[in-house]
Parts: C-alpha cells; structure tokens; sequence
C-alpha cells in the first residue's frame, strides 16, 4: 500500500516506508568507517546506560521493600493495612511525577528533568532512613515515589529519541534491565543486612537506594540533550551537533535531522494539532486512539497480571508455600531476583532480531501458564491433599515464581518501555508516555495495596489464579492491539498508526513466533 501511495503521487512517497535492504547493502548511504561506528555505537549505548540508571532506583524499592517490610513490621508494629499503604503508596504516588514529567521534559528538557527526579528521590530516600514512626516513613516514600515517576516517565523517552531505529528496541529496554537490576540489588541488600537489628537493618536497605542517584547526577554532566527536543525549541544547530555525536556520519546526521523536522514541523500544518496536547489525547483521532490502545494498554498489562505483587509479596508467597525462617525467605528471593535479570539480558538480544511480538506471545502466554501453576501448587500446599511433599511443593512454588519472572522479563517486561516509547509521534511523544506510566503505576498500586487484603479473603493460590485469567486476556490484547514496530524510524511509525489499513497489514501474527527458532530469514510485508 505504501508503494501504491509512493507511484500516485510520482514517486517515492515522503511517509512511504523507507526500504531496508536499501539501507543494510549500503546503496541509499555509504556505510561509515568501522572505527566511527563503534565509536559512535558507544557513545549511545553510554548515553542509554546513563539514561536508564534512574530505573535502578525504582527496581531497588520494589525488591528492598519485599524484605525491609517485614523489619518494619517488627519495629514500628504496623498494621497489615499499613504494610500495604507503605508498600502501594509509591506506585500511586509515582504517577504525580510520570504526569508533571511529560511537561517538564517539554519545558526544562529530557536530561534535566530526569537529573530534577534524581533530587526529589535523594529526599525522600534519606527521610526514610531517619524515620522515627509510620507517618513519616511514609512521607518519605511518597517523596521517593515522585521522583520515581519523573525519572521512569523521561528515560525511556530520552533514550527512544537518542537511538538510531536499528537498536532502539534493544536500547530502550534498557531500563527494563535496570529495574531488573534493582531489584536484584535491594534483594541481596536484604539479605546481606538481615542479621543487624531490627531498628537499624531496614534503614541502612532503603538508605543504600542514594547511591544511584548520585550516580545519575554526574551522568548528566555527560549525556547530551535529546536532539528532537532541542529542534521543537528551533536550537537546530544545537541538534546537529548532538547528532554528529550520535550518528556515523555526516549524511545520516542530515537524514535524521530532516526527519526530525519533517516531524515538528506537521504541527504546523495539520488541523488536528492547533488542539492542546492534552486535549488531543483525551479526544482522540482514530490514529491517536490506536497509539493510545497500544501505547498504554501494554503499561496496563504489564502491571495487573500481577508482577509487582509477585515482586514485592515474594516473601508472604514463599511463606505460604511452607517456608518457615525469615533468612530462607529472603534467600529464595534473591533466586527470584537473579532469575529475572539473567531473563532479561536474553530479551536485549533478541528484542531487535525477534521483534517485539513475538516475544509478546512467549511472554504472555508463558506466564499464564505458570501463575496457574503457582495457584496450583499453593492450592495443594494449603489443604494438604497428601498429593506431594511439603518439599516438593515449596520447589514447585519458587519454580512457579521464577518462571513467571522469567517470561515476564523475556517479553512484557523490557516491550512495554520501547513500545511506550516509541508509538507516539513527536508532539504527542512525552505526554503519551506519561499517560501510559500513570496507568501502569495506579495499577501496580492497586495491585500492591489490596493483595494481603485479598489473600486473606481468596487465599494467595486465589488471586494468582486470578492473575492467570487476566494474563489470557493479555494474550488477545497482543493479537488485537499491538503492531509491530521492529526497524522502523519513529516518524515511520507514526505513519503507521495514521493509515488503518496499514497497522493492520504490517502486523506479525501469531505463526511468526517460529522466528525466535533459527530459519531462513524471510520477509514480511508491511502494506
């Protein structure tokens, strides 16, 4: 259809998809010397790392809230309710910072939004260290969760905007990786620690969560600005030099930046973007609707299959499973931490070779698969059917675990960041993304504070047998709504959701899972 469209009108058309073999044989641009290229490979991926670091402090409070909870607990004698408001609050609260980030970054620009989020968690973090009581814990907390929602909501933006389309699936699950890192950290952090006191111990777990803002503050001082921020502020010279800096040579710099402009520039001359951001995505064109539909529908899903009650209740799961002492459950969740981040380096590879829904498919499905197992084996554990030993059963549950993460840290996990990313044009970009994170945040909020409640009305094997039948519907959700974006440049993207017929024809359907086994490599037609 793009070809139809590129022959109407004369020639090549300006959206038209641009041809990839074209590109990869070296015809359209003169590859750029092998000693550039690595030299500029490394200095985006350096770019991204740096970027991704404000993720680390999320994925750090998500795993070292799992273990400090229960020294809580003892310490400052809280209340169950109080456990799950602590443990919650920071998701909900986070998308305060996700909502204010989008225009922030559009005022102050990406990096320093991001350096602004840094501080605001630096606060927070160290109010919770020095908490004499419930009120003030918790005060912190919020604090930290609001510069957890600036620093998640510009990252994968910033780092979306820096990469070149070949390695942006691969790049901007990047954070996704640092989350998984976090969490594995704040893990081991509660392990290491659980020895001390139960006065001290918990302050100094939250308390080593500083570390990598300060971190993320000398980054700043290297990353440069994001280039399609700096040509919406008309500082094209600007942009042309970070895109020297980024590119492999001085013809793709011209490429990109035209690109970039052709893409600014649309808000000028199209109708439908006279309307206020805002508006547009509250009243949204057919185009719009389906960017929203896949943009934030990942972020919803990704969250209410229930990763972050898995997550943070690991020890409460593990407990009901038959586990007894305090260092055995914090011990079994470092296996569930290290499962998860070895999982999502497999994803960094495949990401960009496998495309992203493929891998939505393995993810999804994978992970219905083994929350119904986990409700099974709690099932068996809690009623004593003498059909397995306690033994078994608690393998079977950390297995259960374990594979959920794994599949969720294959697939779900690092696509929700590209996809969220990367589906919404220039003008929509920031706060398209941030709308996303404010769904993926209340639900992890309300997953995070209405599980103990729940379990305690359904049993544990209960809700994850809920979670299981939510994670089928994700499945559909993949089939219906999420196109796949792999190779394309962000305005090509955008094209993409602007013309019906295409998204719908340049979907990969559910075969194409055969991709991720080794074959001959084929083409798949995008119109």
């Amino acid at each position: 259809m793009a070809d139809a469209g590129a022959a109407a009108n004369g020639g090549r058309n300006k959206y038209a998809v641009l041809d990839r073999s074209e590109e990869l044989d070296g015809r359209r641009r003169p590859p750029a010397p092998e000693s550039e290229r690595r030299r500029t490979e490394r200095f985006v991926y350096a770019c991204a790392v740096f970027a991704s670091l404000n993720a680390i402090l999320l994925g750090y409070d998500v795993g070292v809230m799992s273990g400090c909870i229960i020294y809580i607990q003892k310490d400052l004698h809280i209340t169950e309710f109080q456990q799950e408001i602590l443990v919650g609050c920071l998701s909900v609260v986070s998308l305060l910072g996700s909502l204010s980030g989008g225009r922030t970054s559009d005022v102050i620009g990406r990096k320093w939004t991001m350096g602004l989020g840094a501080i605001v968690f630096q606060l927070g973090a160290a109010i919770m260290t020095f908490a004499p009581s419930f009120t003030v814990l918790t005060i912190g907390r919020l604090l930290a969760g609001v510069g957890i929602g600036f620093g998640a909501m510009v990252s994968g933006v910033y780092i979306a905007e820096i990469s070149p389309a070949g390695a942006r699936g691969t790049l901007t699950s990047l954070p996704e990786i640092c989350i998984n890192l976090g969490i594995l950290l704040g893990y081991v952090s509660n392990y290491a620690f659980s020895g001390l006191s139960e006065h001290i111990n918990w302050r100094i777990m939250l308390g080593v969560g500083i570390l990598p803002s300060v971190f993320i503050g000398f980054a700043l001082f290297v990353i440069p600005e994001s280039p399609r921020w700096l040509v919406m502020e008309k500082r094209v010279s600007e942009a042309r030099a970070v895109l020297l800096q980024i590119s492999e040579s001085e013809a793709e710099v011209e490429e990109r930046l035209a690109e970039i402009e052709e893409a600014a520039g649309l808000m000028k001359s199209m109708k439908s973007e006279e309307k206020e951001v805002w508006r547009e995505l509250l009243n949204p064109s057919p185009a719009v609707r389906r960017m929203l539909y896949a943009g934030c529908g990942i972020q919803l899903f990704q969250q209410i299959t229930g990763i972050d009650a898995t997550v943070y209740y690991s020890p409460t799961i593990f407990k009901d499973a038959g586990i007894k002492s305090d260092q055995e459950l914090l011990a079994a969740t470092v296996a569930v931490g290290f499962t998860k981040t070895v999982f999502i380096l497999v994803a960094i590879f495949l990401i960009d070779k496998v495309g992203r829904k493929p891998l939505l498919y393995v993810s999804t499905i994978g992970m219905t698969v083994c929350l119904f197992l986990l409700g099974v084996a709690l099932t068996l554990q809690k009623h004593d059917a003498g059909l397995m030993s306690p033994r078994i059963g608690i393998d079977l549950a950390i297995f259960a675990v374990c594979g959920n993460v794994a599949f969720f840290s294959i697939g779900i996990g690092p696509i929700c960041w590209v996809l969220s990313s990367e589906v919404f044009p220039l003008r929509l970009r920031a706060q398209g993304s941030a709308l996303g994170q404010v769904g993926g945040r209340v639900s992890s909020g309300l997953v995070s504070m209405s599980f103990l409640s729940m379990a305690r009305a359904i049993s544990v094997a209960g809700m994850f047998f809920v979670f299981a039948a939510i994670s089928v519907v994700s499945v559909l959700f993949v089939y219906f709504c999420v196109p796949e974006t792999k190779g394309k440049t962000l305005e090509e993207i955008e094209m993409m959701f602007e013309s019906g017929d295409e998204w719908r024809g340049g979907e990969i359907e559910l075969e194409d899972t055969q991709h991720l086994i080794p074959s001959t490599k084929k083409s798949v037609p995008l119109g």
